[in-house]
């Protein structure tokens, strides 16, 4: 994806976004990251007052950190990989399950600079949705630059779903 590398200004426009709908519609959010370390969460509790609406965070990197804190199934991990529709999927589920939320997002990626693979390479980042009651999605992204511009650019698609969800 060739997209603008969101500024620090962009991030925090997408948080209050998010925060706003959330508020209005008097719900709550979790966030599942691996990938972006705790960024979501970082740019959501940022704004003032967001303990009215943001549960918590959870970054889970490993393998055992997603089966253990997200519920991710060992058998989806050993066949498709941590970057994978089915580990977003999981993830996100997993999360809205376990920690009460109203909805969730779950991202999990390759930032680089290594780690990439011929099927995955570097940029490639899976990003899940999910509200309470309804059906978990996810979409696949392929951003351009180093680690800082792939994450930054998580952050803002991950939050920018979410505002779409809260208002569909």
């Amino acid at each position: 994806m060739n997209a603008t590398i969101s500024s620090d200004a962009d991030l925090e426009r997408h948080g209050r976004a998010v925060a706003e709908l959330l508020q209005v519609r008097g719900l709550s959010m979790v966030t599942a990251e691996s990938c972006t370390g705790g960024w979501i969460a970082k740019v959501l509790t940022d704004i003032p007052g967001s303990s009215a609406w943001f549960e918590c965070g959870v970054v889970a990197y490993s393998y055992e950190a997603k089966e253990a804190l997200l519920g991710v199934h060992p058998q989806t991990l050993e066949r498709t990989g941590a970057v994978s529709q089915e580990t977003a999927i999981e993830m996100v589920s997993g999360a809205l399950a376990r920690y009460g939320a109203s909805v969730a997002v779950a991202v999990t990626g390759v930032a680089g600079p290594s780690g990439g693979t011929p099927d995955k390479p570097v940029g490639t980042v899976w990003i899940g949705w999910k509200r309470r009651g309804g059906y978990a999605h996810a979409e696949v992204f392929h951003f351009d630059g180093d680690r800082e511009a792939v994450r930054r650019q998580t952050v803002a698609a991950a939050l920018d779903g979410v505002r779409r969800i809260l208002t569909s």
